[in-house]
């Protein structure tokens, strides 16, 4: 007898073979028509059983939400539904599953909110919506690496816990091993970070960019794809205080390099879900058509799920400059009619995300890149341009969310780099060891971060982010 998972037993598809089966139950009608699922695939399995061969007792241990064991063999359906079923010898309860406690929750078989769904985010992914996003995210995890492993990048894991802020923007949790009751001072009455376990002020991580620049400074090219944290007060649809980043960086690359690497990158991980994980795109589709069919027709998606995917993997980024991007906006309708939430009056504006969306969903029609930023608007390590006023930096911008990549070719000479920190007080004696590689054979080397999460509330179609991840961490959030 063949134990295998269900989506084995539907690809396998052998009629007449035994199979075994673990899973819960997710629908059993009529005593006889039992629906199961594993997580394995979207599809649930249908086994019928004969109830004159077991007791009622037994029939109504089988609930919704326990856990069975199945032996039977596999014919052909006569049913609607499904194709194939299984024909059950024997069935046999694992775990039980109270009727009345699963009423009370998000299992019972009837529609909850996603507010609802976050609530019980320990049992969500039991849902048809939830298996199918993890899924996809699992599969999009795995793409990462080997998008990155097939173009002979080196994969390095930078530290989680450190003293710097790649950002400097002072958005970092603290690490402390302090008494917080009795916490020491110093005589200017600060706190005595020299007492705690690192002898220094300790943080989260912001990004292993810092890092991995030493790193593909040695290793030619090298990613990360790990947690990072940003203690941001920020309750929207697009962030997160703990989130998975991925962050390439490579030696010997300039600005055009790095955003020929984002589009390839991002192409391929789309790709990849697309060519495998059909099914559950398929469905979160149908989910996002249903949902908007109750919107005006001018707030609906011009294109489905899978069609803006294709979309994306078929059609070259147009490729804008800042200056050029500010021009557009300052002429564009909504804000002339003063539509814009932040009005674009001149350059050197910072770019929202209703700013970004626009310059995609409704000028170009396509996904964007704008490179070369003001240089008071982006961080220290981005290369300063001939005019003084612009760095080499560029965001990667998607319909829907807005920037999902920003990435830079970074500043490799020496004098550059000291003069901008000290101009914006940034601690040279804490960064020693990364100012040291512009003295050993610098370079120009580049990189960017895509926040995993935004690709995965992208290529899943979810409209709020923290439905992408298992258990999303947000301000006063903290369960599970």
């Amino acid at each position: 007898m063949n134990k295998l998972n269900i989506s084995q037993i539907i690809s396998d598809g052998r009629l007449s073979q035994e199979y075994e089966v673990n899973a819960w139950v997710k629908a059993f009608r009529n005593d006889r028509f039992l629906a199961l699922n594993d997580g394995s695939c979207l599809a649930n399995l249908q086994c019928v059983i004969n109830p004159d061969d077991y007791n009622s007792e037994f029939l109504k241990k089988v609930s919704i939400g326990c856990s069975v064991n199945v032996k039977g063999t596999l014919v052909e359906s006569q049913g609607k539904g499904q194709t194939v079923e299984i024909e059950v010898e024997s069935i046999s309860v694992l775990g039980h599953a109270n009727s009345d406690d699963v009423r009370k929750t998000i299992l019972s078989p009837k529609k909850h909110s996603l507010e609802k769904l976050r609530e019980q985010a320990h049992l969500r992914v039991r849902t048809n919506t939830f298996g199918a996003v993890m899924r996809l995210r699992s599969k999009l995890s795995f793409a990462v690496h080997e998008y990155f492993q097939k173009n002979n990048f080196q994969y390095v894991t930078t530290p989680i816990i450190t003293n710097s802020d790649a950002e400097g923007a002072g958005e970092a949790f603290t690490v402390t091993n302090l008494d917080l009751k009795a916490i020491p001072k110093t005589t200017a009455g600060e706190v005595d970070f020299k007492k705690d376990f690192f002898g220094k002020q300790a943080n989260l991580t912001v990004s292993g960019q810092l890092e991995a620049e030493t790193y593909a400074l040695g290793l030619g090219k090298v990613y990360t794809f790990g947690p990072t944290f940003r203690a941001e007060n920020s309750n929207t649809t697009r962030h997160l205080s703990e989130f998975w980043m991925i962050e390439p960086e490579v030696a010997f690359c300039d600005l055009e390099g790095n955003m020929d690497l984002a589009q390839d990158f991002i192409t391929y991980v789309i790709n990849y879900a697309l060519k495998n994980c059909r099914e559950d795109l398929q469905f979160l589709e149908d989910r996002l058509i249903k949902e908007e069919s109750a919107l005006p027709k001018q707030q609906r998606s011009e294109l489905s799920l899978i069609e803006k995917l294709e979309f994306v993997v078929n059609n070259q980024f147009k490729r804008v400059s800042y200056t050029e991007a500010i021009d557009i906006l300052k002429n564009s309708k909504p804000n002339k009619k003063k539509k814009f939430e932040f009005p674009i009056h001149e350059w050197g504006a910072d770019l929202q995300s209703e700013h970004e969306r626009f310059l995609v969903e409704k000028h170009f029609k396509c996904p964007v890149i704008l490179y070369d930023y003001p240089a008071n608007i982006k961080a220290f390590y981005m290369r300063l341009n001939e005019d003084q006023k612009t760095v080499r930096a560029m965001d990667v911008l998607f319909p829907g969310i807005g920037e999902i990549v920003g990435g830079s070719q970074r500043e490799e000479r020496l004098d550059v780099l000291v003069e901008k920190m000290d101009k914006l007080s940034i601690s040279k004696e804490e960064l020693w060891w990364y100012i040291d590689t512009r003295k050993f054979g610098t370079c120009e080397h580049s990189g960017f971060g895509l926040g995993f999460e935004r690709l995965v509330q992208f290529v899943t179609g979810m409209n709020n982010i923290r439905d992408v991840i298992p258990y999303p961490r947000t301000p006063k959030n903290l369960d599970f």
